[in-house]
């Protein structure tokens, strides 16, 4: 395939169909290739990174289909975009299974703590956080909100499943956070990437506008 213009990564572990559906479904003129192939994934012309699972299944699935120097360069070279395991990949060690991350930033990803898992009624919260939460923007800059909340009211509600999430070293790579009940990151972004815990594309117009916003994004 010569053309290839969003590659979804394939290692066994993403819910490959529904995102790749959604982009299809905003993107109709785009070339969308589910693939596992890095080859074809250094072709395409922007990367989407998804996962679902264990981190320690992840990991080791990424490596035994020899993919991860295609994602770590498409990361910081392509407009790139990470979805839940997706985002939590990327950091240094996941205290599920105590597992090494790609290490491309600085951080750690934690477990909600049972100890904190209560409401301001005092109602006990379910891990995993699972369902709709809203998600509150973080400006990077001073001037305006980064070019993937095009569009997207600040205080959106987003589509969750998860147990565990991303903690930075590095604050200033923070985009958005939702809390439950205390505030955690759901958003990060640097130059080419942007990642997030929720899932895009399972979270109805806003999810589709963040995907519609990655496809148009031309990052500097």
């Amino acid at each position: 395939m010569s053309k290839i213009d969003i590659a979804v990564v394939d290692y066994g572990m993403g819910n490959l169909r529904s995102v790749s559906k959604a982009l299809e479904h905003v993107a109709p003129a785009k070339t969308v290739l589910v693939t596992s192939n890095p080859v074809e994934i250094a072709k395409a012309k922007r990367v989407v990174f998804p996962g679902q699972g264990a981190m320690p299944d992840c990991m080791r699935e990424l490596d035994a289909r020899g993919l991860r120097d295609a994602v770590l360069y498409a990361a910081q070279y392509k407009p790139f975009l990470g979805i839940c395991i997706g985002l939590q990949m990327l950091f240094e060690h996941s205290e599920e299974g105590d597992t090494a991350g790609l290490g491309l930033f600085k951080g750690s990803v934690k477990r909600f703590a049972t100890a904190d898992m209560v409401d301001s009624n005092g109602d006990k919260l379910k891990v995993p956080h699972m369902g709709w939460n809203q998600v509150y923007q973080v400006n990077q800059t001073e001037s305006q909100p980064h070019a993937l909340w095009q569009g997207i009211e600040d205080g959106a509600r987003f589509y969750y499943v998860h147990s565990y999430y991303v903690q930075p070293d590095d604050e200033s790579i923070i985009s958005g956070f939702s809390q439950y009940p205390k505030r955690f990151t759901c958003a990060i972004a640097k130059n080419n990437l942007f990642a997030v815990q929720f899932h895009p594309e399972k979270s109805a117009d806003a999810g589709l506008q963040l995907l519609t916003n990655f496809v148009n994004w031309a990052p500097n």
